[in-house]
């Protein structure tokens, strides 16, 4: 069998999806087998293509090939250079994230993950521009896809549900933590490294991912302004990048209203090879999104045995079952009292912390990589 996976995700530092591409490929590299793999991307700068190869250890792997293609930009690549490709070089099947390529012939089965489908129950958090093309091509790469995979039960049956789509089409699996990420450096030198390095302060409450609306920026802020002087040794770090798309503006409105600029701290995009530390060195992890379709930085938090608060919705539920505080992400009174408990109370917290690592153990690439190939198999006998 011969598999076409889009990998023009990696690399880029896009967080949640970049991850989930990078360590399905790199794990699909360690098994041992005959199916060969051609890995698309747009990035043609030789250097960087070489490195994207050393990172998924593929370097001497004969039945895997960086397959590049220049491009005006990603819409051309995506309807046009790919299928132009495609059409004289097929592949069996073919793994894509939401928008499907369409016109490549029928013969190469498609298969398209779809991270959560958050922008048909908050679309007042999404530009006009890109909501209007993610209504139009979502149903229309739904329809055109082989295999729709979410990355979790609950995101499965919300597009079942939302898409009526046929349930023998869609299936599921879970992200988990990846090994390098397992494997960083968190010694006491290490953490006082990054300290430094981001300007943190000694004790702080975490988030870390992007800083779109849904996030829930605002509201955390919000709640840890109710509790802040209870808690007046404890500052908030917000990791993300503040010049990324859709960021929320409502994030420093928040600040200003309540005179927090001295007890937010803001380090930027944090290095891959750090984000270990930075959990590590937090005294809670809080994560208050409104909407997921899974939630990897709760299991990071887990894996270094830092206390978790989530918003109590389904898919953080199922991440997180009962190693993880919950409180609902839209009642300040609520969220802010769990946070304070979490922040105190360290029965609690250690309660959380051994639970958390048993949790762990549930998530595995390997086990969702070998799920993916099985699939890939499934679809070709279709």
């Amino acid at each position: 069998m011969k598999i076409g996976i889009d990998i023009r995700l990696i690399g880029k530092n896009r967080t949640g999806d970049e991850v989930v591409f990078f360590n399905l490929t790199k794990k699909l590299a360690r098994i041992d087998t005959d199916h060969r793999f051609e890995l698309f991307t747009d990035e043609t700068d030789g250097d960087k293509l070489a490195e994207i190869g050393k990172w998924l250890g593929i370097d001497g792997k004969e039945n895997f090939k960086i397959v590049s293609l220049e491009t005006k930009n990603r819409f051309s690549w995506n309807f046009w250079d790919l299928q132009k490709y495609l059409r004289k070089n097929p592949v069996d099947v073919y793994l894509t994230q939401y928008i499907t390529p369409f016109f490549v012939p029928k013969n190469i089965k498609i298969v398209t993950i779809i991270h959560d489908i958050s922008f048909n129950f908050f679309p007042q958090f999404i530009k006009k521009s890109d909501l209007l093309f993610l209504k139009t091509l979502i149903p229309l790469s739904i329809e055109r896809a082989d295999l729709v995979l979410g990355v979790s039960e609950f995101t499965r049956d919300e597009i079942i549900k939302f898409y009526k789509t046929d349930p023998k089409k869609v299936d599921f699996f879970h992200n988990a933590v990846s090994e390098d990420f397992k494997n960083q450096d968190v010694s006491e030198e290490k953490l006082v490294e990054v300290r430094k390095k981001y300007g943190l302060p000694e004790k702080f409450i975490l988030y870390l991912g992007t800083l779109q609306p849904r996030k829930n920026i605002p509201f955390l802020i919000e709640s840890y302004a109710k509790i802040k002087d209870k808690i007046s040794d404890t500052n908030l770090v917000l990791v993300g990048n503040r010049q990324a798309h859709n960021f929320d503006i409502r994030i420093d409105e928040a600040i200003r209203k309540h005179n927090l600029e001295e007890s937010v701290v803001f380090p930027g995009f944090v290095d891959e090879q750090d984000k270990a530390a930075v959990y590590k060195s937090a005294h809670v992890f809080a994560f208050p999104s409104l909407y997921e379709g899974f939630g990897i930085p709760i299991l990071e938090a887990f894996e270094m045995k830092t206390p978790v608060l989530a918003a109590d919705i389904p898919s953080l539920r199922e991440v997180g079952e009962d190693a993880a505080s919950f409180a609902d992400p839209k009642s300040i009174d609520k969220f802010s009292k769990a946070l304070y408990d979490i922040s105190i109370d360290e029965n609690l917290r250690d309660g959380l912390v051994a639970r958390g690592r048993e949790r762990t153990g549930h998530f595995c690439w390997e086990k969702t990589a070998r799920k993916l190939l099985a699939a890939f198999e499934n679809v070709i006998r279709k």
